[in-house]
């Protein structure tokens, strides 16, 4: 029973007597000063974070979410609303409290929200949260710091480029006057000359925009994701599988099926038979010379011991080797630039890779962030997931990715990783989990088995390898093997 009340429940709408009789009963839970809510079925909280802009709106029509929570599109994330609004004292509901002050209204810029709520565009914002405050005892500063500033800035950049910056910024000229914003506005143009390199970038602080304004942009939230897995791979215990030098005879093809493997799971599919031939007799097939390529490129490079055992010492090494190997393995594909680092972005389904501009500002403080691991293995883990998810690129990622990796464990004396066709939609669906879900478990046991399984494997000949092949499903397409519950499975 709910009294006819709606989920939020207002003592100056409805009748104070009803409202105090149903909240005695149980039925009515305060949650601020004159506010209820009939939703008892969950915490008063997430009822006042679910219904917070309806709240806001009634109790403080009209207002403006602004300072440091229009950074988060006005979610009260540490529990605290910054609004401009007429109103003198904070509003406190239950788990969050609304700071208002005076200042503008609605301005040119800002996005209107349901319940006549305005939420202050990207130009007012910067310009207020770089106004000096000083908080109230207790209180958490209503604006960013500098440094979030920055950020913010950076993002910008990003999502919308130089030009959508420069735009952000000339809103903000037009709009300090009425603010009274004209220090504020001053700081913020050197901010953004700054991390263009049109202005001195002495007055930058953070990594983010030093690294911008020397053309080294970096996509932080990727190299965000690297730090916590390289904290998730020190967390494990030591996993060695040594190549032994007496099982050598057993690994000859192995460099054969590390580059089919390789290219199949891209869709480069040819029988095992005409993969032989392109390597081995040098047999191109008339309609399919790039592909043909693909696979001896792969080849080269996986079947060269010297090649496998350089491994970068510095970020820059970890550049040209991924320029001089994707050489290799492009080599047939004049059009995607062999060699080169993508102009165009690109994605697969639902996963946008790093933008062009920061990608080798990313692989730099990739690289920065990985080099603390000291195991082979969780090395060689690192840098298969940190290309594979920079995408720096046109085509051939995953390939070079996984030769990045077998670079880490075959320079260090480990037994390669092979992935099977039937272990490709674990192998991807794990890189999807670490990218999505940071699930970098997931991803640490996929890449496990396959080493095991591909220690196992007798390479020593077509006969030999096959066999094994054959026996643990390794040749199954990946999907009718997952309709019909076939798994991988160890030699």
């Amino acid at each position: 029973m709910n009294d006819g009340f709606p989920t939020v429940v207002y003592s100056d709408v409805h009748d104070k007597d009803r409202i105090s009789r149903a909240r005695a009963a149980g039925r009515l839970v305060k949650v601020g000063s004159g506010v209820y809510v009939n939703d008892l079925s969950k915490p008063a909280e997430d009822v006042v974070r679910e219904r917070l802009w309806e709240i806001v709106a009634h109790k403080l029509p009209g207002a403006v979410i602004t300072d440091r929570s229009a950074r988060h599109g006005g979610v009260a994330v540490d529990g605290f609303l910054f609004v401009t609004h007429r109103r003198t004292r904070p509003l406190k509901l239950a788990g969050v409290v609304v700071e208002p002050r005076h200042g503008s209204g609605p301005m040119p810029g800002d996005i209107a929200l349901p319940d006549g709520l305005w939420l202050a565009g990207p130009a007012r914002s910067l310009l207020e949260n770089l106004a000096p405050t000083r908080p109230a005892s207790g209180r958490p500063p209503r604006t960013l710091t500098r440094a979030q500033v920055e950020l913010w800035i950076d993002d910008l950049c990003r999502d919308r480029g130089e030009d959508g910056l420069n735009e952000i910024r000339e809103q903000a000229r037009e709009l300090a006057p009425f603010l009274g914003r004209l220090a504020e506005c001053d700081l913020l143009n050197r901010l953004v000359g700054a991390s263009m390199n049109t202005h001195p970038t002495a007055i930058l602080q953070t990594p983010e925009l030093i690294g911008r304004a020397a053309g080294q942009a970096f996509d932080r939230r990727r190299v965000d994701i690297f730090g916590r897995l390289v904290d998730y791979l020190e967390g494990q215990p030591p996993d060695l599988v040594t190549a032994m030098p007496a099982d050598r005879g057993r690994r000859t093809l192995l460099p054969f099926y590390e580059a089919y493997f390789s290219n199949y799971i891209e869709g480069t599919e040819f029988t095992l038979d005409e993969a032989a031939d392109i390597i081995f007799d040098d047999v191109v097939p008339e309609q399919r010379p790039e592909d043909a390529h693909d696979i001896l490129g792969t080849y080269r490079l996986t079947s060269s011991d010297a090649e496998m055992r350089r491994r970068p010492a510095t970020d820059q090494e970890l550049l040209t080797l991924l320029r001089e190997r994707h050489a290799v393995l492009m080599g047939g594909r004049p059009l995607v630039g062999p060699g080169k680092f993508k102009t165009q972005a690109n994605r697969a389904g639902e996963t946008h890779f790093v933008a062009p501009e920061l990608v080798e500002g990313t692989l730099r403080r990739g690289y920065e962030v990985g080099s603390r691991l000291v195991s082979p293995w969780a090395r060689a883990v690192y840098v298969m997931f940190m290309v594979s998810e920079v995408h720096p690129f046109a085509d051939g990622n995953g390939r070079i990715a996984r030769v990045m990796m077998n670079a880490e464990l075959h320079g260090s004396g480990e037994v390669r990783i092979v992935i099977p066709t039937v272990y490709r939609l674990n192998y991807l669906s794990a890189l999807k989990g670490a990218t999505h879900n940071e699930n970098f478990a997931g991803l640490y046991a996929a890449l496990s088995f396959a080493r095991k399984w591909t220690a196992r494997v007798d390479f020593t000949s077509r006969w030999t390898a096959e066999g094994d092949l054959e026996r643990t499903h390794a040749l199954r397409d990946a999907m009718t093997a997952e309709d019909a519950g076939i798994r991988l499975t160890l030699p």
